[in-house]
């Protein structure tokens, strides 16, 4: 079982910064995958940023360039910092965690990008 705790979401201007993390109940060198998912309203929840075990990471299209997704092995927990915001990016952003065959979701915080 995995416990994952968000924190860093709120109100941000366009063109403004947001610094997400997700904290782990175990150490994350036991994780197969860490990653953000997000949900806008009326929209599918979709991927975002992951990184893998290997340190590989995936980005959105949408998001390449501007958000970065790093993890702090010291604090067990997956950061994603978010740069140049956009009103689009205005979602319900969730962490995520892989392990063993199971999927395990943070509670969501919220992200809103006013323009």
């Amino acid at each position: 079982q995995v416990q994952l705790v968000e924190s860093g979401g709120g109100l941000v201007q366009a063109g403004g910064s947001l610094r997400l993390s997700c904290a782990a109940s175990q150490r994350l060198f036991r994780i197969n995958v860490m990653g953000w998912y997000r949900q806008a309203p009326g929209k599918q929840r979709e991927l975002v940023a992951r990184i893998l075990s290997g340190g590989n990471t995936n980005y959105a299209d949408s998001v390449k360039g501007r958000f970065t997704i790093a993890i702090d092995n010291a604090k067990n927990t997956v950061n994603l910092q978010m740069n140049s915001l956009k009103p689009e990016d205005t979602a319900v952003y969730y962490c995520y965690a892989a392990r063993l065959g199971h999927d395990y979701w943070g509670q969501g915080t919220q992200v809103t990008v006013s323009s």
